[in-house]
Order: structure tokens, then sequence, then C-alpha cells
């Protein structure tokens, strides 16, 4: 299993228990209106902080593989290079 997958399926149970319990408690129906706002604004932040989290180790690596890349090319290039001459 992906760590996406992993973590999209640990907010999504998040939210569907939250959303369960708050539903299920004895409260009226303003309280329990408030109660839901305030959980669906806390998952949305976890899953905005989650988002950003992955968007910015996706880059990180994305960089770090674009920079191999360029090594490797400039090593195949010598290589190339020195047949040549030789």
């Amino acid at each position: 299993m992906s760590a996406g997958k992993f973590i999209a399926g640990f907010v999504v149970g998040g939210i569907v228990g939250a959303v369960a319990g708050i539903l299920l408690a004895p409260q009226s129906g303003e309280e329990t209106r408030e109660k839901i706002k305030e959980s669906s604004q806390k998952a949305y932040d976890k899953a905005s902080s989650v988002v950003r989290e992955i968007q910015e180790k996706a880059e990180s690596i994305s960089s770090d593989m674009a920079k191999k890349g360029e090594e490797l090319v400039s090593k195949i290039q010598g290589m190339i290079d020195k047949q040549k001459e030789a």
C-alpha cells in the first residue's frame, strides 16, 4: 500500500468517525451542526497540511532527481568524449 493511499484513508476514516460520533451524540441540532462545522474545518486543515507536506517532499525529490540526471548525462558525455578521442 502506498503512503498516499494510507494517508487518504486515514483522513477519510477520521472524518467519517468524527461525523458519525457527532451525529449519534445526544445534542440539539444547532450544537450538532456547530460540531460538524468545527470537525470538518479541522479535517480540512489537517488534509491541507498533509497535502503541503507531500508537495514539498515531491518537489524535493524531483529536484534531487533532476540534479542526479544532469550529473549522469555529464558523466556519460564525458565517457563518450573520451571514447571519441581514443
